[in-house]
């Protein structure tokens, strides 16, 4: 059995997609799933279990849509993947602002990331680091004013979904015990 961490995107956010964190407890542990503890409304969940990542997400999809009526894009890592996503961080200065520094999770290596398209949009204020399957992004003025967030995802091609630094600790803590 292994300690996964799913995490949602675009679940009670703005009134929509509205799902309470216990009714989706209750879809996961129908699921088999073990353990499973959630952390704030936005849809970070940490559970164990035997399954196929890419196969249980989908379940887990599936699953929020039959019982909830609509789809959320979950992405799944297992907690050697979060350690290793910590470890590799290239900004660790900026772990003090934790709202500044976003953890942005991949669902695959991108194959045709445009860098340039990514130079050419960011602040000078902001710094990224593209490593493997996780997109490091540091935006001391805020992630809600970035024209580089708001294009990550059709600027590296891949589905995304982010955390920032305060949440990934608070999961690495979670998952550690």
């Amino acid at each position: 059995m292994t300690t996964d961490i799913a995490l949602f995107r675009g679940i009670n956010v703005g009134g929509n997609n509205k799902l309470p964190m216990k009714e989706l407890t209750t879809v996961l542990e129908g699921l088999g799933l073990q353990a499973v503890r959630t952390y704030i409304q936005s849809g970070n969940v940490i559970f164990d279990s035997n399954g196929e990542p890419a196969v249980l997400a989908e379940r887990i999809a599936a699953a929020i849509k039959e019982r909830h009526g609509f789809e959320p894009k979950v992405l799944l890592l297992d907690a050697g993947k979060l350690e290793k996503a910590i470890k590799a961080n290239p900004f660790p200065e900026d772990k003090a602002e934790g709202n500044t520094l976003h953890f942005n999770f991949l669902k695959c290596v991108p194959p045709a990331p445009d860098l340039a398209g990514i130079e050419k949009i960011k602040a000078a204020s902001e710094r990224c680091e593209l490593k493997g399957d996780v997109f490091y992004l540091h935006a001391p003025d805020g992630i809600g004013r970035s024209k580089l967030a708001a294009n990550m995802e059709r600027l590296l091609g891949v589905a995304m979904t982010g955390r920032n630094w305060n949440t990934v600790k608070k999961l690495q803590g979670l998952v550690s015990g």
